[in-house]
Order: C-alpha cells, then structure tokens, then sequence
C-alpha cells in the first residue's frame, strides 16, 4: 500500500479561504434571505480593460487558423511578453534584468509555492507573522523547519531580523493581509542583511503597482546587491484583473546561488529553468498576449484606472471605518486594510458577528497566524457601491 507523506497531516483541514467560503455558504443556506457582501478574499469585481480584451480576441483569431495556430509555448514564457515585461517593468526603473532572467507564470500563488521545490528541506525557513497561507503550507507539507517573524502595531508591521540561524526568508510588500510598506531604508538593510548572513530572499511583489509613494520602491532589485540575494514574484492578477485568467511572472537573476552538500555553489536560474520544463507547460499563448496588451501606452492607462478605482475604495473605506473609531493600517499603497477589532475582540468572532448582524464578509486575521488576532482583513476589490453599502451597515452596528 502506498504511505502518505504525513507532513501534509499536520496543516489545518482547511485552507484559510476555503474555510471562509464554507462558513458563508452554510449561513446562506440558514439564512436564504440574506444579501451578502464580500470584502474578503481578494478576488477583483472590474471588468478586464479593453486593451486586455481586444489581444484575447486576436489572440482567439489566431489560434482559428491554421497558419498562426500555437501549441505548446515555451516553458519559460515566450520571448514577445518576457521583453516587453524587461522593457516595461524593469528597464525603465533602471533595473537591469536579462529576459531570460524572467519566468512567465500562471500566478504568483504558483511559483510562491512551487519554488520552495529547488531547495533542500534542512533549510530554516522565515515567514512573517501575520503571512500569506501559501509560503507557510507549501513549506511545512516538506517538513521544512518555520521561524515567524512578528509584525505587529508596536512595530510598524515591520520584522526585526532573525536571531536565530535561517536561510531563507519570505518578504511580501506591500504586504497581504497588513497592507503595509518597506521604506527603501529599511528594505536595503534586510538586503545588506541577506548577503552577510548567506540568506535567501524570496520577495513577493504582487501588489506593487499599488503603491502610491514614489519613496517606496516597486521592486526589491532597486536595492544594490539584490540581485545576488533575492528572487521576485509578479502577478497580474490584481495589477490588471487576471484572477480568471491566470498569469505572473518570476524573476530569478543569475547571480543568485544556493549550496550543495559538498559545498558548492549553485545558481538558482537554471535549476528553476530545469524544473519548469519537466513540471510545467507554460502559461496560455492567450493570457500572454493579453498581458502582452497592459504594456502598451493605452494598456498602462486602462490598467492605472482600475488601480485608481480600487484605491479610491480603499481610501472611502479607511475613512468611514476610522470615523466608528477602528483602528484601521494599510490602504495607503496597498488594496488591504488590517483592521483591529472593537475591543480586541477574537477575529473568528468578529468574522461571524460581521456575517450575521451585517451581512458583510471580512476575512479573520488569527488566519495569517498568531500576531493577526484581534484583527481582521478587508480587501478594497469590491464594486463602489456595494462597498458603500457594506460600510454603512458596518457603520449601523456601531
């Protein structure tokens, strides 16, 4: 009989956002009559902008016919949107980045979990404290050792460093759940940090095209000496409404090494090339070309619109929650606000209050970790005015 690997039966019976969908699925039934509205798992509500759209359908024609019809696409991503990512995302904030430095994706989600793949399991591995699920789980169903980092108000939702041993460290800014930043200061000594200590960053960015603040920087490679430390995570699927369509992007420089057991060391570029080829097929000529689309001029102003609509929310919403006296962080340069709970009052409590007395779903904090108790995570993704309407009957029960 084949054995099970047991690492998976120490992670929670639920992933955190299936929990929640149970949950609130099991109050619709009891409670038919209820008219929910979500602002808590992330997913986007506007529609895909035009630019996006119009490529689909060419890309659509093309695959009609026979002289323009594509198969399997390179593993890596084909070349057309990989240049126009270096030329776009990259080049222009003077970060140089070859294109086959930049791994085509089907979502950040992906690869964040995916990548933990290329690295021995006796490494220690660090993760904020509140963190996305998906580093954690990932991680643990390895068996891999976890150190948490704590990020809390009294902090400024900032970590210190380890004090203990680590060699690899997940760092997410702007941060989901908290919404917070780095400041470039505080970034470039967690790079100085890195390279003194041998320790590898993987550096989530997907929601950097939310950033407000030209002093924060978008990309971790702005920092000198990054690119011998640290791997970056991109998404499209906030940036430009891709959570239907599925596509990313990684960047791995060849500079970056890990160790072998002999005491060599290795570049993570060809070994993540050489996984990619066995694993994975490559994301859709179709999503590719669409992301292709939200580099071009009337592609960047389509996309910045929708990115200004979700951060008007996001401001209406820190506002009118701050007016009931909440304690509200992020929202500034991030579509997440990390709001604490009246009188400390448990997340998970909270959570089904909110359900119940307004009808309003938010997401529990204690589900990013310990630190996140006693406070919850709204997302700004909604539609303006069922946002509206869930803030006033927030404000109703207050």
């Amino acid at each position: 009989m084949a054995s099970v690997n047991e690492n998976l039966l120490s992670l929670s019976s639920n992933y955190l956002f299936a929990g929640i969908a149970k949950e609130v699925q099991a109050y619709r039934v009891t409670h038919p009559e209820a008219d929910i509205i979500s602002l808590g798992i992330g997913d986007v509500t506007q529609p895909l902008c035009p630019a996006v759209v119009e490529a689909l359908h060419r890309a659509t024609d093309e695959m009609a016919r026979g002289d323009s019809f594509r198969g399997y696409g390179p593993e890596q991503g084909y070349e057309f949107l990989r240049e126009a990512i270096r030329q776009n995302a990259l080049l222009n904030r003077g970060i140089h980045i070859g294109a086959d430095e930049i791994f085509v994706n089907d979502g950040a989600k992906s690869d964040t979990g995916n990548f933990q793949e290329l690295l021995g399991t006796d490494n220690v591995v660090a993760v904020t404290d509140p963190v996305y699920p998906v580093y954690t789980d990932a991680n643990a169903m390895t068996g891999r050792q976890i150190v948490t980092l704590p990020c809390t108000p009294e902090n400024a939702f900032v970590p210190a460093f380890p004090q203990q041993h680590i060699d690899v460290v997940y760092l997410c800014y702007p941060n989901n759940p908290t919404g917070t930043t780095l400041s470039r200061a505080r970034l470039s000594q967690w790079v100085d940090y890195a390279l003194k200590n041998d320790v590898l960053i993987l550096y989530d960015a997907a929601y950097e095209a939310y950033i407000q603040d030209d002093d924060i920087p978008r990309s971790i490679y702005e920092i000198e000496g990054a690119r011998a430390c640290a791997v970056e995570f991109h998404s499209y699927s906030k940036t430009a409404g891709f959570t239907g369509i599925r596509c990313g992007f990684t960047i791995i420089p060849r500079d970056v090494k890990v160790k072998t057991s002999d005491g060599r060391r290795m570049a993570l570029n060809p070994l993540w090339n050489r996984r990619q080829c066995t694993k994975f097929n490559g994301a859709s000529y179709l999503s590719q070309r669409a992301a292709e689309a939200i580099y071009t001029t009337v592609g960047k102003e389509q996309v910045g619109a929708t990115i200004r609509y979700y951060m008007e929310n996001a401001r209406r919403m820190k506002q009118a929650l701050q007016s009931i006296g909440l304690q509200v962080y992020g929202g500034d340069n991030a579509p997440y606000l990390w709001v604490g709970t009246p009188e400390e009052e448990p997340s998970w409590d909270f959570f089904r209050r909110l359900l119940s007395e307004a009808h309003v779903v938010c997401t529990p904090g204690v589900g990013f970790g310990p630190s996140g108790e006693g406070f919850v995570r709204l997302t700004a993704f909604g539609q303006r005015e069922r946002t509206e309407e869930a803030l006033q009957r927030i404000k109703h029960i207050y």
